[in-house]
């Protein structure tokens, strides 16, 4: 039996181009459609569209996870192994997660879902009231993640298949804190156009990628996103960690003009998402991967010129020295920690 992708029963969560509304487009890592259903059939059918690496969909089924190949470009059903990972056979209601792993290195279509004929849908609970909103780059978006024999080493060579966004300390704040998550997270990616490592030689910026649902260029014209269709409570901004490239200015003079326009950019960056989120916390960050404690510095001193109560600065407890390549699993679980302890000691609003 043919579920369409707009079916009311499927539960969906992030930035999604719903133009189509039968087609909707996962752009941003820790995007995600859930379904309940009964029986051990489950199909999906998706489309992909290719920019580089290897490209997976993540999907966990009854609490455990898989990885499903995705094609180069084009259409393809992907059979979800319902029984092979689920020791109980006679389970009659089954709930499936599936995720986008990856960052715009891709992005995925949903077409439509299959169930064995006869079989319904179940309704989901509610999602959470709680909403965190995440500005980061490829930690963030869980990248290299699931590299564990070179957890605090550099990274192996790699082509995607060690990427995972559930493994990011973002979706983990998120889980501690029983909050959805927008994750507008893309490795390699600065503040600032033309730093950074997105889209060299034309790098591209998260001042030009923070208010998009399409941004790689690779994909044609961007899309604004409209901010009236998710309002987070917390806002947490790691940038920070890619603007050294391919200058490190900020180390190499703190007082100099680039760094100096850095500031000024970071500064009209939070402005512009409190006026997006009046009310909302901000906390501004950077990771546990190894950088200059200059570029921390420069935040705080943002921060304390702005003077927003709400708008705050949270420095990790091995910020800047934990490890020389990607967070691994065991990192981000560290980072979640640390980060969700703060942000319930910050007494939101809303999330009595």
């Amino acid at each position: 039996m043919t579920i369409d992708a707009n079916h009311e029963k499927l539960q969906y969560s992030g930035r999604i181009d719903w133009s189509n509304p039968k087609e909707p487009v996962f752009v941003y890592p820790c995007t995600s459609l859930r379904v309940r259903f009964t029986g051990s059939i489950l199909k999906i059918h998706v489309r992909n569209k290719n920019a580089y690496w290897e490209n997976f969909l993540g999907c966990i089924i009854d609490e455990k996870q898989v990885s499903l190949a995705l094609p180069q470009n084009g259409d393809v059903v992907l059979t979800i192994p319902v029984e092979d990972v689920n020791s109980n056979l006679d389970r009659k209601i089954h709930d499936v997660l599936f995720f986008k792993r990856q960052d715009s290195c891709h992005e995925l279509t949903i077409l439509d879902l299959e169930i064995g004929e006869g079989e319904k849908l179940i309704e989901l609970p509610k999602k959470p009231e709680r909403k965190i909103e995440v500005y980061g780059d490829s930690v963030s978006a869980g990248e290299v993640s699931e590299a564990l024999e070179y957890t605090g080493k550099e990274d192996p060579a790699h082509n995607g298949e060690y990427s995972n966004s559930w493994y990011s300390y973002a979706w983990m704040t998120a889980r501690k804190c029983k909050a959805q998550i927008h994750d507008v997270a893309q490795g390699g990616i600065a503040l600032m156009d033309k730093t950074g490592w997105f889209y060299e030689p034309n790098a591209v910026g998260m001042e030009s990628v923070f208010d998009k649902i399409h941004y790689n260029p690779e994909f044609g014209e961007p899309m604004e996103w409209d901010f009236s269709n998710y309002i987070p409570q917390v806002v947490i901004i790691a940038i920070g960690q890619n603007d050294s490239h391919p200058s490190d200015y900020m180390r190499e003079d703190y007082d100099g003009e680039q760094a100096i326009i850095w500031r000024k950019s970071y500064k009209k960056f939070l402005e512009k998402i409190r006026g997006l989120y009046p009310d909302a916390y901000m906390i501004c960050c950077t990771t546990l991967l190894e950088h200059d404690e200059a570029w921390d510095l420069s935040i705080k001193q943002v921060v304390d010129e702005i003077d927003d109560k709400k708008i705050t600065q949270y420095v990790f407890k091995r910020n800047g020295r934990g490890t020389p390549g990607h967070l691994r699993i065991s990192e981000a679980e560290e980072m979640a920690e640390e980060l969700a302890a703060y942000i319930e000691g910050l007494h939101v609003k809303g999330w009595e």
